[in-house]
């Protein structure tokens, strides 16, 4: 017989506390194992649940949500990106989409540092060298790396994740500068002794390291394309913890390979785990498994998000992170 509890099916294995937390609200369908769900999978969820939970790693295109049933009408998206979801279909369909922001800020931003410390730093080489029991002991011109004090960083993408690394790379003794599609007000660019570049050209032409923080949208897929990348100083560094999308991952592995640019720190890759062989290859690259968002704490916050999306839409009301099309 129907419990009158709504029916959840969830994508990916999430922390146990909030599956069970699920258990206790929803009639809940969970993963055994964290293997992404088939296409197949996906579209009997889709015709059968009333709420569907999928991760960046579930493609929850048009296609897919064409083939929902009357049932479907809220997905609430574990995680802050929605660009795996056809967000325009699914208004079209009376479907809500909801997502989990500003939990993965400070965690994002403190992962966003310790790429620029390890490619300046050359950390990954270092372990690697102790690893192998390869040291043949300290020598004063071995392993050098570079300050990062006094270095230019610019900030693409100004939102909270941005506005949290510059004040991180300000305690660091960096000269922090930014571009954003809106100029911050004047108190808050004082507050961050940040230098706005309306420019991104003549910006990224001068700094020492920039760190890409925007979302990936249209207007934002390949912002760092060959042309810009090539303004880049030949001893400047590139840091990306936030959509693979928005840099051109070919034309950087061959700048990189070239030596164009000093080096690159990326946690986040064009198509997401397919990366490209060549990048693994290089010295001057740190690659990280998408871990900025991988804490406890965040993890934990994001499911809290994701449960009170749904119970608020459960009680009748709209969910606090519904996503729109005009947001993108």
């Amino acid at each position: 017989m129907p419990s009158g509890r709504l029916s959840v099916v969830v994508t990916r294995r999430l922390p146990d506390v909030v599956e069970r937390r699920m258990q206790e609200l929803f009639d809940v369908t969970l993963r055994e194992d964290d293997k992404p769900m088939s296409r197949e999978a996906l579209v009997e969820a889709v015709k059968t649940a009333d709420v569907l939970v999928p991760t960046l790693s579930d493609q929850i295109d048009g296609g897919l949500i064409g083939q929902a049933g009357e049932r479907l009408k809220l997905i609430a998206n574990y995680g802050a990106g929605v660009d795996h979801i056809d967000v325009h279909t699914a208004r079209q369909r009376g479907i809500l989409v909801s997502n989990t922001p500003g939990v993965l800020t400070d965690d994002t931003a403190d992962m966003t540092m310790a790429l620029i410390l390890s490619v300046t730093r050359r950390i990954p080489e270092g372990l690697s060298m102790m690893q192998k029991e390869d040291w043949p002991g300290w020598s004063p011109t071995a392993m050098l790396g570079g300050r990062i004090a006094g270095r230019r960083l610019g900030i693409l993408g100004m939102g909270r994740i941005g506005q949290a690394v510059a004040r991180r790379a300000a305690a660091f003794g960096m000269q922090v500068h930014y571009h954003n599609r809106n100029r911050l007000r004047s108190e808050i660019e004082d507050d961050l002794c940040a230098t706005y570049w309306e420019s991104l050209d003549q910006m990224v032409a001068r700094m020492d390291v920039l760190s890409v923080n925007c979302p990936h949208t249209p207007s934002t897929f390949h912002l760092m394309n060959a042309r810009r990348l090539k303004l880049m100083k030949p001893d400047a560094v590139l840091v990306n913890t936030s959509r693979g999308e928005v840099v051109d991952e070919n034309a950087l592995t061959r700048m990189l390979r070239a030596g164009e640019i000093a080096g690159a720190g990326l946690d986040v890759y064009e198509n997401a785990g397919a990366i490209n062989p060549r990048l693994r290859e290089l010295k001057n690259v740190v690659l990280l498994p998408h871990m900025g968002s991988a804490t406890v704490e965040g993890r934990l916050e994001m499911g809290e998000k994701v449960l009170l999306n749904i119970k608020t839409f459960d009680d009748g009301h709209r969910p606090p992170d519904q996503v729109v099309p005009s947001m993108l």
